[in-house]
């Protein structure tokens, strides 16, 4: 499936600036990297900067990885700043100063809440993640093995290593078009994905055992304090992956897991199963995301955030539903 080709928005471009969203996930380092590789690749004559917060360490693997710049040094324009998986500006980590400098902007994106404004804007919900989007708007015969291994990686995040609803027959195509590159997909789904720090299995662990599940066992509700990150030392990265430890409980159609960035202040994700929008859910806290995936900001104690979100969640659980 094609979708279009980049190159086709180029015409005049000296300089690139890529972004990617706060606290980066999988598919936004494989596509921001994805697109950097195809771009130095197949157009030397053009120089691609990649911005992004600061990464996770699993991800260090893929090419030209350390030449990510975390912060922003210099303000100063680009013929096009190519941004991806960002459904809104105030999701944007590092380069938001650059926004207004910028000759053009393009979007690659597959959020549901994304209305954002941009020289063009590519848009796909259904699409698994923005890694196989962006692979539609690329010339197959020019995607190298290391571009190929960012894409991969990206996809197999946001699929949940191609479990989640959002995987379709062509999503499998395009990840068996990447293996065909001779990509080390089995080692890129262990080191990036299962792996597991110490750190990351004793907060998961503490999370799970201390999780509440109510309205008949159909929501589970799990949250880390800003006082239980620093006695375990961990950090927002390691936060990753717990939301969908508690949604795999047998029963649950709803996952909420949220932890404290700052007193009062909670980093929320949330997880359905099977028939819950959670972004609509998400949107009425200026949050968004994807129907099954979505995640927002809230201020107040763990017990007014959980007030607040099962209001709106009891109400959507109990809506009818095909079975």
């Amino acid at each position: 499936m094609r979708l279009g080709n980049i190159g086709d928005y180029l015409e005049g471009v000296s300089s690139i600036a890529i972004a990617g969203h706060v606290n980066p996930d999988g598919d936004c380092v494989g596509s921001a990297l994805g697109v950097y590789l195809y771009l130095k690749d197949n157009f030397p004559g053009i120089s691609v900067t990649v911005f992004l917060e600061n990464m996770r360490d699993e991800f260090r693997f893929l090419e030209d990885a350390g030449k990510v710049r975390f912060t922003l040094d210099e303000v100063r324009p680009y013929d096009l700043i190519i941004l991806v998986d960002i459904s809104s500006r105030d999701r944007i980590g590092v380069i938001s100063d650059l926004l207004p400098l910028a000759g053009k902007t393009l979007c690659f994106d597959h959020h549901i809440t994304n209305r954002e404004s941009c020289t063009w804007l590519f848009n796909y919900p259904d699409m698994s993640s923005t890694s196989e989007l962006v692979y539609y708007f690329m010339d197959p015969d020019k995607v190298s093995e290391k571009c190929a291994e960012a894409l991969y990686m990206g996809i197999v995040h946001d699929t949940g290593v191609f479990q989640y609803s959002c995987t379709s027959p062509d999503t499998m195509r395009t990840a068996a078009a990447l293996m065909e590159k001779g990509i080390p997909f089995s080692r890129i789904v262990d080191d990036t994905y299962y792996q597991k720090t110490y750190v990351q299995n004793q907060i998961m662990g503490r999370t799970v055992m201390e999780s509440i599940l109510i309205l008949g066992g159909r929501l589970i509700i799990g949250y880390v304090k800003n006082k239980d990150m620093n006695f375990y030392g961990a950090t927002p990265k390691d936060m990753d992956g717990i939301v969908n430890q508690l949604r795999n409980t047998i029963g649950v159609e709803v996952a909420i897991f949220m932890y404290e960035k700052e007193p009062s202040v909670w980093k929320v994700s949330l997880r359905s199963r099977d028939y819950v929008d959670v972004s609509a859910v998400a949107q009425k806290f200026e949050g968004g995301g994807h129907v099954r995936a979505a995640g927002c900001t809230m201020t107040g104690s763990q017990y007014d955030v959980i007030n607040n979100l099962t209001y709106y969640l009891e109400k959507a659980l109990d809506e009818p539903h095909e079975a």
